[in-house]
């Protein structure tokens, strides 16, 4: 498997809402980051779907290396 493109070497702080379904980049290509746009369709990345739990702040990975897609772990701060 390749490696994702490094979109930042930070993350994005969002606002999610309870309930809603997202789909984070994983290939690093989207020019919407954290979210996808379709991009990942010349690789072999698929985004991340999943629903919110809970209204509020998050910080998205946008490294694409984090160990709790699609949240931030820090660890754009070794790359």
């Amino acid at each position: 498997m390749s490696e994702p493109k490094i979109a930042f070497r930070h993350p994005a702080q969002v606002q999610l809402e309870a309930g809603k379904t997202y789909a984070w980049c994983r290939c690093g290509l989207s020019a919407n980051q954290p979210f996808c746009d379709g991009s990942h369709k010349v690789t072999e990345f698929r985004p991340l779907v999943w629903r919110a739990a809970e209204s509020g702040e998050a910080w998205l990975c946008q490294c694409k290396h984090t160990k709790t897609p699609p949240f931030c772990d820090g660890t754009h701060e070794t790359l």
